[in-house]
């Protein structure tokens, strides 16, 4: 295996580059840069700053990776990103360092995002996302594994999008979405459970039913969270799905949307 650089790309000499990874025209790639093994990089890519990004990535033409983030408050700390494998990472898309809140932006593996995505400073993206084009990660956004964001979405700092939730286009998402949860609205809120999701990845019909109800008895029974909270433990105290979803919940800090 080789490493194969175009003559015309600029790629420091102190950056770490494994076997098989491919560099296109004019691409830039930084001093502090670690590119894994059978990652490809098209035409005028930037990676700059303390970047690590896995193996069989595949980035395309005019992304950025690395440059310092756009919080007014950053004072050069040294921050890092860290890209997982098997990522698929559009034109155009704008990926920003953290901060001296968590000193890290991450995106683990097996994600795909469009064109023209921004992830802000501190944002996490677990594994097997998908974020459509234009969706934009303001910072500090948690994303947890197998969400949907669809394209056109602005998401509000600090919020966290709950594992195998989908966000319908064009929604401006300011608090929390649960798990499990399909969202929509120009004021996104819980529409109801993400059956074609789940029964996509392989959830059984028990525990889709018991998602649905747990729904409505926060969505739709006039309960407060806490009472809401109490009836699901009562009645599911055994299902590790209302277990993350009653979790979710109590860790939020922006509400959740309802």
């Amino acid at each position: 295996m080789s490493i194969h650089i175009h003559e015309t790309a600029i790629v420091s000499d102190k950056a770490i580059i494994a076997d098989d990874v491919k560099i296109g025209p004019y691409c830039t790639i930084g001093p502090q840069v670690s590119i894994g093994a059978g990652t490809v990089l098209e035409s005028h890519v930037t990676l700059d700053g303390d970047t690590t990004i896995g193996e069989n990535n595949y980035i395309y033409s005019f992304v950025s990776i690395g440059k310092m983030p756009q919080d007014i408050d950053y004072l050069n700390e040294h921050t890092k990103i860290t890209i997982g494998n098997n990522n698929k990472i559009r034109e155009f898309v704008t990926i920003h360092r953290g901060t001296e809140d968590k000193f890290e932006t991450k995106i683990e593996n097996n994600c795909l995002i469009m064109a023209y995505v921004h992830i802000g400073n501190d944002c996490t993206i677990e594994s097997n996302c998908i974020l459509g084009n234009n969706v934009t990660l303001t910072g500090h956004v948690y994303v947890e594994t197998n969400a949907i964001i669809s394209a056109l979405t602005p998401v509000y700092e600090n919020v966290r999008i709950g594992c195998h939730a989908m966000v319908g286009g064009a929604s401006y998402v300011f608090q929390d979405i649960l798990p499990f949860t399909l969202a929509e609205g120009v004021k996104a809120n819980s529409a109801f459970i993400n059956m074609v999701g789940l029964r996509r990845r392989g959830f059984s019909e028990d525990e889709i039913r018991n998602l649905k109800e747990a729904y409505k008895i926060i969505f739709k029974r006039g309960n407060k969270l806490e009472e809401a909270i109490r009836q699901m433990q009562e009645k599911f105290p055994d299902d590790k799905n209302i277990k993350h979803m009653i979790q979710f919940i109590r860790e939020s800090k922006r509400g959740i949307a309802r």
